[in-house]
């Protein structure tokens, strides 16, 4: 055998141990990569499975805007003159519906109306129970039914219990600013559980 030959050969079990190699390589990689799927689908079948539902569920019922220009007296209680303020109001007034599908005892202490405007996110506390009754005396004229009042700081919902009720915000803008609004949502927020936001599927009545 000549020696041309030799290297002929030696070359070609080079080559062939290179492509043994490369196929070895392949298929770890391939069994690296299956491994790390299973391994990824068995982590999110355990999250999936160990994520509790929400213990509130809720519905808003209707919405109602009231807008009105507001000129604020200029004497106090007791009688004494004070400087008249004029501002836009905005009041939003909403029904909904809150379900407690957990086995213990929701406490609502927050109820928040947010709008979203062009310049931002704006939000407004809803008013307590004696506020809510006080403006259908002061404004004797609002249009917006005068139903049970839902309130924002004594409320519990027991498990399995569904109440309703109605509330109020108010936010200081023109009815112009107030319908360039991009979205509108509530949010009840209750003691040791998430918060719950509620986006209204029902037309927003004008006042």
């Amino acid at each position: 055998m000549s020696l041309l030959h030799q290297n002929d050969t030696d070359a070609l079990d080079d080559a062939a141990r290179g492509e043994s190699f490369t196929k070895g390589t392949s298929h770890v990689v391939a069994a690296f990569v299956g491994a790390a799927v299973v391994v990824s689908i068995i982590i999110a079948i355990y999250i999936i499975s160990g994520q509790k539902p929400p213990a509130a569920t809720g519905q808003v019922v209707s919405v109602w805007v009231h807008s009105q220009h507001v000129v604020t007296p200029g004497f106090d209680a007791a009688g004494a003159r004070l400087t008249q303020q004029s501002f836009d109001q905005v009041m939003v007034f909403a029904d909904v519906r809150l379900h407690n599908q957990s086995n213990t005892p929701l406490f609502l202490y927050d109820v928040l109306t947010n709008a979203t405007l062009p310049d931002g996110i704006h939000s407004s506390y809803a008013a307590n129970t004696i506020d809510y009754n006080r403006l259908f005396v002061a404004y004797p004229d609002l249009k917006a039914p005068h139903g049970k009042p839902l309130s924002p700081l004594d409320t519990t919902i027991n498990p399995g219990q569904t109440v309703e009720g109605e509330f109020v915000s108010a936010f200081h803008m023109t009815e112009a600013e107030w319908n360039a609004r991009k979205n509108l949502d509530f949010t009840f927020a209750f003691r040791y559980q998430p918060s719950l936001v509620l986006t209204p599927r029902v037309p927003i009545i004008a006042q």
